[in-house]
């Protein structure tokens, strides 16, 4: 193969990094903002104040897209300057679906958090703390794959 090809190559672990991230926090979303509205509904049901801080579970599925994109960068240089093109896509791959992984298991712990904060007005912090340590699958994925890469 020649070298423009072998780049190539190279490049689609990072679309695959950044489309399988996005796709995870697009799925985490979806489910915590269905929960969310769940939640509030229910607070308007019952007249209770409607806890605007949902919207903070709503959200935290979005960072994922971010280190996707940052890891899609990493890679799209890495392919300019490597001859390790199957290496790259293999790396984009398996962090793509890492942090994809983690986001819509992160939108799915964050549905729970909802439907608890909404019924109950307790417990943000410490459901905060379980999405947190979900999100560090993540981050060790970005951090580490940097390593891998760089």
């Amino acid at each position: 193969m020649d070298a423009a090809t072998l780049t190539s190559i190279g490049k689609i672990g990072g679309s695959l990094v950044f489309g399988l991230s996005a796709i995870g926090s697009g799925l985490g979303t979806g489910i915590a903002a269905m929960a969310g509205i769940g939640a509030w509904k229910k607070c308007y049901a019952q007249s209770k104040a409607a806890p605007f801080m949902i919207v903070a579970f709503i959200g935290a599925p979005l960072s994922q897209t971010i280190y996707g994109m940052i890891v899609m960068r990493w890679i799209a240089d890495a392919a300019e300057k490597s001859a390790q093109p199957w290496s790259l896509l293999a790396a984009g791959l398996l962090a793509g679906l890492s942090i994809g992984l983690s986001a819509l298991m992160q939108g799915k712990a964050c549905a729970s958090a909802s439907d608890a904060l909404g019924e109950t007005g307790q417990g943000f912090g410490n459901s905060l703390m379980a999405i947190g340590i979900i999100e560090t699958v993540a981050l060790f994925s970005l951090v580490f794959i940097g390593r891998v890469i760089g």
